[in-house]
């Protein structure tokens, strides 16, 4: 009778690889990434050329509303002081959430919990921020009915915002995950991909946040608006290989 159960897998049968208990196996691909790490590549791209579409639609109509004479305009509402705090709470996010990585990478269970409950609750008050800055707007006569510009600023930053908070929901899920031990240094892709979105959305809100509140809002043409976004998107690449 055989004393032990030798198994192979689907991808190399004898090649002397062992898999951890409890945990499948991921190969990488022909690029040597691991395959889940290329998909969320893959959707990052596409929501890059997503938002690029709505930044673009903002960009092009957010002109017309004082031509078509229908208020409030973005000089009368907009609070930049109260918009650059919530920018800068999203951009350290993107730090924790290093720190976070670097704390798994090194097998730093508590470490993990930490940063990435921090990097949770700056993504909630980030998100808690943007919701007083709409319902500011909506009393100051602001809505998706408004005009263009309201229609094209809501849509864009709330598609951003609701972004956030699948980040947000996402993040406390690995927490919780990681005080029933679900997590270990072995795990760290995990916490690797979910990091590669986070740091999407901030890079996003970088792009967004120059575009729609810093710029001037009555010097700037069509086509001056599209050269921006168009040097912007085509620096992402950059960013991207920051945060790798």
């Amino acid at each position: 009778m055989a004393t032990a159960i030798e198994v192979q897998t689907a991808h190399g049968a004898g090649d002397g690889h062992v898999v951890a208990p409890g945990h499948a196996e991921h190969p990488p691909t022909s690029t040597g990434l691991d395959h889940r790490k290329v998909l969320m590549w893959l959707f990052l791209t596409s929501d890059t050329m997503f938002f690029g579409s709505l930044i673009a639609t903002y960009m092009i109509y957010r002109g017309r509303t004082e031509t078509m004479g229908v208020g409030p305009y973005p000089h009368d509402i907009f609070d930049i002081p109260y918009t650059s705090i919530s920018a800068f709470v999203l951009l350290m996010s993107s730090l924790t959430m290093v720190l976070a990585l670097a704390a798994i990478q090194k097998g730093d269970q508590r470490g993990l919990r930490v940063w990435i409950l921090a990097t949770a609750l700056l993504g909630t008050v980030f998100v808690g921020g943007q919701f007083f800055e709409f319902t500011d707007f909506y009393r100051q006569g602001l809505s998706l009915q408004t005009n263009m510009f309201g229609a094209t600023f809501f849509v864009l930053t709330g598609f951003h915002g609701a972004h956030v908070t699948i980040g947000v929901i996402w993040l406390l899920t690995l927490f919780f995950v990681s005080l029933r031990g679900g997590i270990t240094q072995g795990d760290s892709l995990d916490v690797e991909i979910a990091g590669l979105y986070w740091h999407f959305v901030d890079i996003v809100w970088i792009v967004i946040f120059t575009l729609v509140y810093l710029i001037p809002y009555k010097d700037m043409g069509v086509s001056e608006a599209g050269q921006n976004l168009v040097a912007i998107i085509r620096h992402l690449p950059a960013f991207f290989a920051l945060v790798r």
